[in-house]
């Protein structure tokens, strides 16, 4: 069955610019995203058209800067987009969302050369971005990356392999971090890597349980030479740039699950108000209707909590703590919403005939991805009591 077209939800937008922007996302959605979600997710084929018109619609740069070819809008009004993208396909609002982490290294740390010279084209035109940070044997512990980059002259010598990598084998760029000093997070340098460097190979794609049409590979650097120019901010300060990308990208990642939790929540409701039993329809049982009661409080708790840390993120305060909490909320909450949207369906929910059993499985992989849920945990921890010892 093909998904439903997502059901507008009501946001409060600051401008009338937001609110035409809203509407075009959503007459995006409608018209070239959710009709083709079901089946294209279930032959895992990578929708790269469409982010093509997403790219050319002006809707893959929107938080940057309009001087280099950004939609300079608020963190508050992108997640909604995010979110309404996520609510019609996952695998489209998850990639704009690791586009918009892709594009931060430069955005926020390059020179203005290297900004002009490249962020025009990642932010408009049509290329798609890849984040390339975590590694087979360093995942949550990013720090301990082993990924090389030696310095020759005026270029650095990339060798090692980077994993779980959305756009794996299919991205025209890659933000890069590597380790070009000591051990520990203060030998880590960023780079912006071209996707057709010599050297640079994918593996096939990871067979994943959601998310197939998302391609997530393991990215290989056999001495591929990077410019110096192609260095971002100062060496040895990667670090501390993945993790200044990674407040964004958690914003992100919570404003998909929120788009996720409302389909399966619009699904539910839908469901519940035409199936009938027992002389009635079944959304008039009141275990049912306490239920989706349930659902609908935890996608809008999820929503209130995501956009109160984006409007911290846009008026310049500090906003970690809030993005891993966010993250994990909303996250943990799609989870629930769409494991018990599967339970409103009964039989039908646990068949590929409905969207729900395919929203419960796209829910599980965001409370893993951009540092997994026990992680948002220590990071939350150490906002109120400090760094642990254990």
């Amino acid at each position: 069955m093909p998904d439903r077209a997502p059901q507008p939800v009501d946001r409060q937008l600051p401008t009338d610019e937001a609110r035409d922007l809203i509407s075009l996302v959503r007459d995006i959605a409608r018209r070239e995203i959710a009709p083709r979600a079901a089946e294209e997710e279930d032959a895992g084929r990578f929708p790269r058209e469409v982010f093509g018109l997403l790219s050319r619609s002006g809707l893959l740069g929107l938080p940057y800067d309009p001087a280099h070819g950004g939609g300079g809008q608020p963190y508050e009004v992108y997640l909604q987009v995010l979110e309404e993208l996520a609510m019609a396909r996952l695998t489209v609002g998850l990639g704009a969302s690791v586009h918009t982490l892709a594009c931060h290294a430069l955005a926020d740390y390059g020179t203005e050369e290297q900004r002009a010279r490249h962020l025009p084209a990642m932010l408009g035109g049509g290329l798609l971005g890849a984040y390339c940070l975590s590694e087979p044997s360093s995942g949550s512990d990013a720090a301990s990356l082993r990924t090389k980059a030696v310095r020759q002259g005026d270029e650095w010598v990339v060798t090692g392999t980077k994993a779980w990598t959305t756009h794996g084998g299919v991205a025209d760029f890659c933000t890069v971090f590597a380790r070009t000093g000591g051990e520990g997070p203060r030998g880590i340098t960023a780079f912006l890597v071209p996707g057709d460097a010599e050297g640079l190979s994918a593996s096939p794609p990871e067979r994943k349980m959601g998310m197939k049409g998302s391609p997530t590979a393991q990215v290989h650097f056999d001495g591929v030479r990077v410019a110096d120019a192609r260095r971002l901010g100062d060496e040895g300060q990667g670090f501390a740039i993945a993790l200044s990308a990674l407040d964004s990208g958690r914003l992100g990642i919570a404003a998909c699950a929120t788009g996720v939790a409302q389909a399966a929540l619009d699904e539910a409701v839908a469901y519940a108000t035409e199936r009938r039993q027992f002389g009635g329809r079944i959304a008039d049982f009141q275990g049912l209707r306490f239920l989706l009661a349930d659902m609908a409080t935890r996608v809008e708790a999820g929503r209130a909590l995501c956009l109160a840390a984006a409007r911290l993120r846009d008026a310049g305060r500090p906003f970690s703590k809030q993005a891993a909490m966010a993250k994990l909320l909303c996250t943990d909450g799609a989870m629930k919403v769409t494991t018990d949207a599967v339970q409103v369906l009964g039989g039908y929910g646990y068949t590929a005939d409905f969207p729900a059993e395919r929203y419960m499985r796209e829910a599980k992989a965001l409370q893993i991805v951009e540092g997994t849920n026990q992680i948002q945990r220590m990071v939350i921890a150490r906002h109120l009591v400090g760094p642990g010892t254990g």
